[in-house]
């Protein structure tokens, strides 16, 4: 394994940071406030490339084909220099979840359909799996699909859907067979305009909240055999491999973030004084920036692996697990120390520091809880 970077991909990963620093954290603290989700930086976004790094050059993405190596870099970057934690969470969403489910077990069809128009920002998109009664347990679920001539009549909710109010079509995961359990579960790409579509209001939620999320209702609502995504019954594994993109591409902007407050932790700690010195110099805080220091490295250590398994196209649901865990939990944790560094004033809105820990809570919960992902690792080292 080498964890040598190439001067093309340093080089993007600057020019990231600086598209990011000049043109993403505008109103920030008011956006956040207010709940507000800038569609202008999300298509700013597209423009600069961020979405055509989970889509192929032919259908308007970056590269000849998808190089999660890079990707991860890139996300690493835009979480270090955009400080809006809520639309990382947004972009990775769509492009990890339903660009990257599309890119790989699409038909020549849809990938014409719908992937110029999710990357160039023109389309939205969501991954809808969970339900209120399922959460954890996503593939007990109630949504069906009932097969009919031509397509599938979908009845159900999905709850807790990123993009949901605003998305132009979703990645929707519903029983067609639920005899057979997860392995009756199917994917369907559902277009917004179809009948018997419905999605609700923006949610409010404590941090995150410059990213819409919501639910996604669907009451006879037919969709043509054509929009199903894989085979019959391939759900379970569509859902389970688009999600270790997601876990690696995701954390790796959480990774970003963490990396901003050592910096800023270190800035503040060499240039505020009390009792006449430099508080950088008092063991307290010298021993949470070396915390900060160490869960930056081990996190690291293990998305670049992560990254590197996909790439080499290895099996790698514990090492995913085993990511998903660690940089979640660390970055609450260093979100924490970033404001014990910075004393009373981190703890105000308009300082800037507190939305890191409301953004990061929601990292031990979304793609699959901390929880979870001790129980995949008990299971995969034979317990």
């Amino acid at each position: 394994m080498d964890f040598s970077w190439s001067e093309e991909d340093l080089n993007f990963r600057n020019e990231v940071i600086q598209f990011a620093k000049s043109e993403l954290n505008d109103d920030i603290i008011t956006r956040d406030k207010e709940g507000i989700f800038s569609r202008d930086l999300w298509q700013k976004c597209a423009d600069f490339g961020i979405h055509g790094l989970a889509t192929p050059q032919r259908f308007g993405g970056k590269l000849p084909e998808v190089d999660i190596l890079r990707s991860v870099l890139a996300m690493q970057a835009l979480g270090f220099a955009c400080k809006d934690g809520g639309l990382v969470l947004g972009l990775n969403a769509q492009m990890w979840t339903v660009q990257m489910s599309i890119v790989l077990f699409g038909t020549e069809e849809q990938k014409q359909k719908f992937l110029p128009k999710l990357t160039n920002g023109e389309w939205l998109g969501a991954h809808a799996l969970t339900e209120a009664e399922s959460g954890s347990d996503g593939f007990n679920m109630k949504m069906t699909a009932e097969k009919k001539d031509g397509g599938y009549i979908l009845n159900g909710e999905k709850c807790l859907v990123t993009l949901a109010p605003i998305a132009d079509m979703a990645i929707v995961f519903a029983n067609v067979n639920p005899k057979l359990g997860k392995w009756g579960v199917s994917a369907f790409l559902v277009e917004k305009n179809s009948e018997g579509y419905e999605a609700s209001p923006v949610r409010e939620k404590m941090g995150l909240r410059t990213v819409p999320i919501g639910e996604i209702n669907l009451k006879n609502c037919f969709v043509p055999e054509g929009n199903r995504l894989g085979k019959e019954g391939a759900g379970f594994s569509i859902s389970n491999y688009s999600l270790e993109y997601d876990r690696c591409c995701i954390l790796a902007g959480s990774l970003g973030a963490m990396e901003r407050q050592l910096e800023e932790s270190i800035e503040f700690a060499k240039n505020h004084k009390r009792f006449g010195q430099v508080i950088g110099s008092f063991q307290s805080v010298s021993n949470r920036i070396a915390d900060m220091k160490l869960r930056i490295e081990t996190s690291k250590l293990l998305l670049y692996k992560m990254a590197w398994l996909k790439k080499q196209n290895k099996p790698a649901m514990l090492e995913a697990a085993m990511l998903k865990l660690h940089l979640s939990e660390s970055f609450v944790a260093s979100s924490l120390d970033a404001i014990r560094n910075k004393g009373g004033n981190a703890y105000l809105v308009d300082y800037g520091t507190e939305r890191d820990l409301r953004d990061a809570v929601g990292g031990v919960l979304y793609a699959g809880t901390s929880d979870i992902q001790r129980n995949i690792i008990a299971k995969m080292v034979g317990l």
